[in-house]
């Protein structure tokens, strides 16, 4: 028998606890069994107490039953990427150096989970500070394969059953890549969304938190409860909440855009091939219109632009670990004398020209509600080989949500999903059309299921 994570969404959770035909030690004797299973062939987890999950369960259905409702998440367990703050585990942020590190508090994020009811299952594994080194995690599907990039052990948590849901970040594609090669939900909010009070910094004007998720209706229940709200928040206060949260009236049909980018060509014939099917699909649907966006030439300079950013912020924020010469990785260390070399007048223009794409992306979707492109361009290659080029840092970049889905399979048989973006701000509009989507059968409701190669 599988998971119930992987059989129901977290607001079907949420409806049979209160129906009683679900309980709080159920959906921990879940997380427990699956990882006792499968955690020694997914590697998923830095570290998680069993025992103490088994005890805060115990302490949260007697909170609810004192209070006579249930909360947004109550009795939920998840998963918390190693780069988040928490008070009940260490944060060493995929690092020897910070082994053992307490911060002493929770950041933000988690805290709005725990209000909400959660439980904090682990700290899942992540690549070195975030960035590219691949890290013990295995893809559940194929552990020859890469599970994706820093927020893999949240995806391999996740696509196991173990948790419902998890906290992930994305910096470039560290939310969607994992989540396609491990057959998941990943939604990476609009810039600004989630607060990252509390979060490894890497790069102050990319680095975006989110999570992955084992169904599509659990993304706006994950979403409303770690978003910011109100008015101290002037941004999403006044592009979100004075909007509403389903603002696509229902008097006009669905307007679907569909977009190359500069990385088609280079994407694998199966891929482009898939995401110009579902295009097609979605096309025929009633109430659905889908038209090609022609790429622009001035938007192919994304990867050059978020390279001199990155590389930048990363010299700057890890000047003293390049010092501990031995405990850092080639890579991380390649990536900090890169960004040595930029001058703080390359810098600030690459700055710049990050504004003017942003602006630039708002202009091409302004006619869409949601606009579909490729995921990665392929499924999860063997570990230690690079990942092609893919959309998912061009949307990172210019600050506009962006969604997982786990559509497809490649020829032998591993997962890779399509993915699906909206104008800044439009995050419930995206999970809308996401929702329709679904409902409609064109998109899973669920993950991929594991059929091991």
């Amino acid at each position: 028998m599988g998971s119930v994570f992987l059989e129901q969404s977290i607001p079907e959770l949420i409806r049979n606890v209160g129906l009683g035909t679900l309980s709080f030690r159920d959906m921990v004797d879940a997380t427990v069994q699956v990882i006792n299973d499968k955690e020694a062939d997914t590697l998923a987890w830095v570290r998680f107490d069993l025992d103490k999950l088994r005890l805060e369960s115990e302490q949260a259905f007697l909170k609810y039953k004192g209070r006579g409702h249930l909360l947004g998440i109550d009795g939920i367990p998840f998963g918390v990427k190693d780069i988040f703050n928490t008070k009940s585990f260490p944060t060493q942020m995929g690092s020897p150096l910070w082994k053992n590190f307490t911060p002493g508090n929770n950041s933000r994020v988690v805290d709005s989970l725990l209000f909400a009811g959660g439980l904090v299952a682990g700290k899942t594994v992540t690549a070195e500070f975030a960035v590219h080194a691949l890290n013990e995690t295995l893809n559940p599907h194929d552990s020859s394969k890469t599970p994706g990039t820093s927020s893999s052990g949240s995806a391999a948590a996740v696509a196991t059953g173990m948790v419902p849901f998890a906290l992930a970040s994305q910096t470039a594609g560290s939310i969607i890549r994992p989540a396609s090669f491990c057959g998941v939900w990943g939604m990476k909010p609009s810039f600004g969304m989630i607060p990252r009070t509390g979060v490894l910094k890497t790069t102050d004007s990319l680095d975006t938190v989110g999570f992955v998720a084992a169904h599509a209706k659990s993304l706006r229940t994950v979403l409303d409860i770690t978003r910011v709200k109100g008015p101290d928040y002037p941004y999403v206060y006044k592009n979100v909440d004075r909007q509403g949260v389903v603002p696509k009236a229902s008097d006009r049909p669905w307007r679907v855009g569909f977009v190359k980018t500069h990385t088609w060509d280079t994407a694998t014939i199966y891929a482009r091939k898939a995401i110009e099917d579902l295009a097609s699909r979605i096309g025929r649907e009633d109430g659905f219109e889908v038209g090609e966006i022609e790429w622009p030439s001035d938007l192919h300079a994304a990867h050059d632009i978020h390279s001199i950013i990155y590389n930048k912020s990363l010299s700057y924020y890890f000047q003293n670990e390049k010092k501990m010469d031995s405990q850092v990785t080639p890579i991380m260390k390649k990536m900090i004398e890169a960004g040595e070399s930029i001058s703080p007048a390359e810098f600030r223009l690459a700055l710049a020209r990050q504004e003017s794409h942003c602006e630039r992306l708002d202009q091409l979707l302004s006619p869409y509600d949601i606009v579909l492109s490729l995921g990665t361009s392929s499924s999860a290659p063997l570990r230690g080989v690079e990942e092609l080029p893919d959309p998912s840092l061009i949307w990172t970049l210019g600050h506009i949500p962006s969604v997982a889905a786990p559509v497809f399979r490649c020829p032998e048989g591993l997962p890779f999903g399509a993915q699906f973006v909206s104008r800044k701000w439009n995050d419930y509009l995206l999970v809308q059309g996401i929702e329709e989507l679904v409902d409609r059968g064109i998109l899973p409701p669920g993950s991929q299921k594991i059929c091991l190669h």
